[in-house]
C-alpha cells in the first residue's frame, strides 16, 4: 500500500503518545482485590532452550486461491472496498472504562496496568467468544493504514463444544480517536466451487497478525491468508452465510473477507495457537508459539518465519521454490498455558493463562539466559496479568502491547512491562 504523509503522522503519533503518557487510568483496584485473594507464586521456567530450525516440524506448504476464482466471486459480489470504506461505515462503539462494569473490568492486568481499556457491548458479542488482537502498528512500521489508526479484534462463535467451533469473525475498529472507538463486523469466510460461493470459516481464532496487507489466522490446520484490499459488502441482512435469494449473507456482518490463501501444516507439524509480528528481526517476522495445557508435562515450542522481502509477495512468508515456509529459529520454554507470544529484540513474552476461569495470569519474559514475571501484592503473587489471557500485538510506533481478555480491549507501554519485570537479563 502506498503511504503518503508520513511525517505528518509521525507528528500525530508523537501527540498521541504524549496524551497517552499523561492518561493512565485506574483500572485496576477490582482487580487487584481479586488476585490478593487468589494469590498464585509461580516456579520461573529458566530459559529457552534453543532447537534445530528450518525442520520438517514446523513446515508449511504455502496454497494461493487462484486469482480467477477471486475475480469470479467480486464479479458477482461487486467490486472489493478497502478497510477505509468499512471504518465510513461503523455501527457499533465500543465503551470506556467507566461504561464497564465491574465484572468486566477485573479481566485486566493488575500489574503492571493498563493504560488505555475498553469494553464491548455485551449484548452484541453475546454467543461469541474474544481471540486474537492485532493492528494497523503491526501492519505497517508507522502504524497507520492509509490516514487511519486501526485494531482488528477476532471473535468466534461459541457452540459449547470446544471440539467444534463455530463461525470466525473480525471487528474492524475506528481507532483514531482513542475517546471513541467504533467498528463494524466482517465474517471470514472461505471462497468455494471456484468463486462462485463462499462458506464462513469455522476455527477458533486464538492468533492474528496484520502485515502489510495481509492478516493471518491462525485455525487447527495451518494459517489462512485475507487481503485486507478484498473486503466484500453482504447484500442480505440474514443469519445464512453465502450466496443467498436476493445477495450474499453474512450471518449478520456488514462485510466478508474472503481467504486468498493458507499455510497448511506438514504432517506432524507443530500446531501454531498464538501468533504475532517481530519487526526488531531482519526481515521482519512472525512468531508463534503451540498451546500446551498448563498442567502438561512437555515443553512450549517457539518458533518464528521470516516474511518474504519480494513486492510482489507483500505479507506472505519467505517460501522455497517448492512453496515451503520452515522457521528461521526455534525454542522449547518450560512455560506451559501460553495463550499469547510476543518477541522483540532477544525477549521474548509470553501470558499464561489463570489456572481457574476466575483468576489472572502470569507474564513471562525469557530469553536464552532466564526468566521474570512481574508480582503484585506483598505476597510475591506472580497472578498479576489479565483474566483470560489472550494474543499480544505490539505497536511499535506508540509503544503499546494491545491485548484482550473476556469483554475487555485495553493497551499498556512495553515499557511498562520491562519496568515491571526489571531489568532485562
Amino acid at each position: 500500500m502506498k503511504q503518503r504523509g508520513r511525517h505528518r503522522r509521525q507528528k500525530r503519533g508523537r501527540a498521541v503518545r504524549a496524551f497517552l503518557a499523561g492518561t493512565a487510568l485506574a483500572l485496576t483496584a477490582a482487580a487487584t482485590m481479586i488476585s490478593a485473594s487468589q494469590a498464585t507464586v509461580s516456579k520461573a521456567p529458566g530459559g529457552l532452550k534453543e532447537l534445530a530450525a528450518s525442520t520438517a516440524d514446523f513446515r508449511l506448504q504455502e496454497r494461493l486461491v487462484p486469482q480467477r476464482t477471486l475475480d469470479r466471486l467480486a464479479s458477482g459480489m461487486g467490486r472489493p472496498v478497502g478497510v477505509r470504506a468499512v471504518l465510513d461505515d461503523t455501527d457499533h462503539a465500543l465503551r470506556t472504562p467507566a461504561g464497564c462494569t465491574t465484572a468486566q473490568r477485573t479481566a485486566l492486568p493488575v500489574e503492571p496496568a493498563a493504560t488505555r481499556a475498553y469494553c464491548w457491548d455485551i449484548a452484541d458479542t453475546r454467543g461469541w467468544r474474544a481471540g486474537a488482537v492485532t493492528t494497523s502498528g503491526e501492519a505497517d512500521d508507522d502504524g497507520h493504514w492509509g490516514e487511519h489508526r486501526v485494531i482488528l479484534s477476532g471473535w468466534t462463535r461459541d457452540t459449547g463444544r470446544a471440539d467444534r467451533p463455530g463461525l470466525a469473525r473480525v471487528a474492524i475498529v475506528d481507532a483514531d480517536d482513542p475517546a471513541n472507538l467504533t467498528y463494524t463486523w466482517a465474517l471470514l469466510a472461505v471462497p468455494v466451487d471456484d468463486g462462485r460461493d463462499y462458506r464462513g470459516l469455522t476455527s477458533a481464532v486464538s492468533g492474528m497478525t496484520w502485515y502489510q496487507s495481509k492478516l493471518l489466522v491462525t485455525t487447527a490446520d495451518g494459517l489462512y491468508v485475507y487481503d485486507l484490499h478484498r473486503v466484500q459488502r453482504a447484500t442480505v441482512d440474514s443469519g445464512r452465510v453465502g450466496k443467498v435469494p436476493g445477495g450474499w449473507s453474512a450471518y449478520g456482518a456488514r462485510y466478508v473477507l474472503p481467504a486468498v490463501g493458507s499455510y497448511r501444516l506438514a504432517k506432524g507439524a507443530v500446531h501454531a495457537a498464538s501468533i504475532s509480528l517481530d519487526r526488531s528481526s531482519a526481515p521482519d517476522s512472525l512468531v508463534a508459539s503451540e498451546r500446551v495445557p498448563a498442567d502438561g508435562d512437555r515443553p512450549t515450542r517457539l518458533w518464528r518465519y521470516a516474511f518474504s522481502r519480494d513486492p510482489a509477495r507483500a505479507g506472505l512468508l519467505a517460501i522455497d521454490a517448492a512453496g515451503r515456509a520452515d522457521a528461521t529459529e526455534a525454542y522449547e520454554t518450560k512455560t506451559t498455558g501460553v495463550a499469547g507470544v510476543l518477541s522483540y529484540g532477544s525477549e521474548w513474552y509470553l501470558d499464561r493463562a489463570a489456572d481457574a476461569d476466575d483468576g489472572h495470569g502470569t507474564l513471562w519474559r525469557q530469553n536464552r539466559r532466564d526468566a521474570k514475571s512481574t508480582e503484585c501484592g506483598t505476597d510475591g503473587s506472580t497472578s498479576c496479568w489479565s483474566g483470560r489471557a489472550g494474543s499480544l500485538s505490539y505497536w511499535e510506533e506508540t509503544g503499546e502491547v494491545w491485548s484482550q481478555s473476556g469483554q475487555m480491549l485495553y493497551a499498556l507501554p512495553l515499557s511498562s512491562i520491562d519496568r515491571s519485570l526489571g531489568q532485562r537479563g
